[in-house]
C-alpha cells in the first residue's frame, strides 16, 4: 500500500474530534486503502481491534445492510459503551437514508465517525443540513505526481516518468500493474464504473451514447473555454442532437463523480466571478489517453491540467483569470492571499516566452506570480515573475 501521508496526516490532526470525517474522490483513488493504513495507525497507537468498526458497502458481505435503521442497528449492538469506538463506512451513500444513521452515530459521544463516498451528493441534501458545521471534507485524489515518484523511490530521468504518469494514469492500483494491454484493462474498469454506476445508475441515464459523447469532448478540450451551449452545438453538427439542458445535467452529473473539474473565470480588474468562459479538466489523464489515445494530446493543456490538480491538492481555490483582452491560466487563492500561474511546455523561443509573460505582466498587484514549463533552465526572474520547472515544483 501506498502511504498517503498528506490524508494521513489530516486524519491523525482531526482524530478523536467532534466531527464527522468525511473523505471524498473519484473510484479507485486511495479512499478506503487510506481508511486501512488509518485503522493500522489506530492498532499501532494502542487501540483495541473491537473498537474498530469498519463496514464496506462494496462487499456483497453487507448486502442486506441497505436501509438507515439497519445501518445504525447493526453498528450500535458492535459499540463497547466504556470505550472510543472508530466507526468506518465506506461508499455510505449506497445506504437509503444514511443520513439519519450518521447522524444518530454521530451524536454518540463515544464514536469517532468516518465516512467514505464517490459522489458529491454525499455532502449534499439531508446530510449537509443534518450535519451542518458538524463534519470535515477531506477531498481525495489519485496521486500526485510526488506520490507517484516515491512510491517508485526512484527520481532519476523524471521526464521520462511524467511521460508515464500521464500515459498510464495515477491511480495507485496502476503501479501494481505491468504492460499497457493490462493497465489499459484497468483504466477501462474505472471508466466503466464511474460512467456506469456513478452517473448512469444514479441518473437514470437512457441515452448512454450520447453522455459518453459529451465526455469525449470534455476530455478532448481540456484547458479550453467550454460551455454547455459550445457543447450542444458542436455534437449537433457530427453527432446529433442534444439539448444544453441535458448537457448541464450530465456535466453536472460528471462533477458530482469526480470525473471532471470546472474553473470558473475570474475577473481580476473588475474582482469578479465571470459567468461564461470556465474550464473543465479530468481527474486522471490517464483515463483521457484511455478514451481518445496518444495522438490527439495536446502537452501544454495536459500539463495545465497536472498543475490544476495540484493546485486543489494543495489546498488553493482555482480560477481561471482575465485581465483586460488576455488569460491568466490560473488565479490560486487560499487563507494566505492569492497567486498567479501561467503554464506553458516550453518557453525556449523568445515570441513564446513573451506571450506567456504578457498575462502575469498585466496584473496591476504585487501577488506572487509563476510560469511553470518543462525547461530545463535554473530558476530565472522575470520583472519579478519566477519561471520555474514545472517538475521540480511538483516534487516540492
Amino acid at each position: 500500500m501506498i502511504a498517503r501521508e498528506e490524508y494521513m496526516q489530516l486524519l491523525i490532526d482531526f482524530k478523536d474530534k467532534d466531527l464527522i470525517k468525511v473523505v471524498t474522490g473519484i473510484r479507485r483513488s486511495g479512499k478506503s486503502t487510506l481508511y486501512e493504513l488509518y485503522r493500522n495507525y489506530l492498532l499501532d497507537c494502542g487501540i483495541s481491534e473491537k473498537q474498530i468498526i469498519a463496514i464496506n458497502f462494496e462487499d456483497p458481505e453487507y448486502a442486506d445492510i441497505r436501509e438507515s435503521n439497519c445501518l445504525y442497528e447493526y453498528v450500535n449492538e458492535k459499540l463497547l459503551p466504556d470505550k472510543m469506538n472508530y466507526v468506518f463506512l465506506d461508499e455510505v451513500q449506497k445506504v437509503t437514508e444514511f443520513q439519519e444513521a450518521c447522524d444518530g452515530l454521530y451524536i454518540k459521544k463515544n464514536v469517532d465517525l468516518y465516512i467514505t463516498g464517490s459522489n458529491a451528493n454525499i455532502l449534499s441534501g439531508e446530510l449537509a443540513t443534518l450535519l451542518s458545521g458538524r463534519y470535515v471534507e477531506i477531498k481525495m485524489q489519485p496521486l500526485s505526481f510526488k506520490e507517484y515518484i516515491t512510491a517508485l523511490g526512484d527520481k532519476t530521468d523524471l521526464v521520462r516518468k511524467y511521460r508515464e504518469y500521464i500515459e498510464n494514469g495515477s491511480f495507485p492500483y496502476i503501479l501494481e500493474l505491468s504492460g499497457k494491454k493490462a493497465k489499459n484493462i484497468y483504466l477501462e474498469g474505472i471508466y466503466n464504473s464511474v460512467v456506469l454506476k456513478d452517473i448512469v445508475a444514479r441518473k437514470k441515464i437512457m441515452d448512454v451514447p450520447m453522455l459518453e459523447n459529451v465526455i469525449r469532448f470534455i476530455f478532448d478540450n481540456i484547458g479550453n473555454p467550454t460551455s454547455a451551449t459550445k457543447i450542444s452545438n458542436a455534437l449537433a453538427s457530427s453527432r446529433g442532437k442534444v439539448s444544453v439542458n441535458t448537457v448541464e445535467n450530465y456535466l453536472k452529473a460528471l462533477q458530482e463523480s469526480f470525473i471532471i473539474y470546472k474553473a470558473e473565470r475570474y475577473d481580476i480588474k473588475g474582482k469578479q466571478l465571470l459567468e461564461t468562459g470556465g474550464k473543465y479538466y479530468v481527474a486522471d489523464i490517464g483515463l483521457r489517453y484511455f478514451l481518445l489515445g496518444t495522438k490527439r494530446a495536446d502537452r501544454g493543456h495536459i500539463l495545465e491540467n497536472i498543475v490544476y490538480l495540484e493546485l486543489l491538492r494543495r489546498g488553493y481555490e482555482v480560477y481561471v483569470g482575465k485581465i483586460g483582452n488576455v488569460e491568466v491560466d490560473f488565479i490560486a487563492i487560499n487563507d494566505e492571499g492569492c497567486e498567479y500561474y501561467q503554464v506553458a511546455y516550453r518557453v525556449d523561443d523568445e515570441e513564446v516566452l513573451e506571450r506567456e509573460l504578457k498575462p502575469l505582466d498585466s496584473i496591476p498587484d504585487h501577488n506572487p506570480k509563476f510560469l511553470l514549463t518543462m525547461d530545463e533552465e535554473p530558476m530565472t526572474s522575470h520583472n519579478g515573475i519566477k519561471q520555474i520547472n514545472v517538475l521540480d515544483w511538483l516534487l516540492k
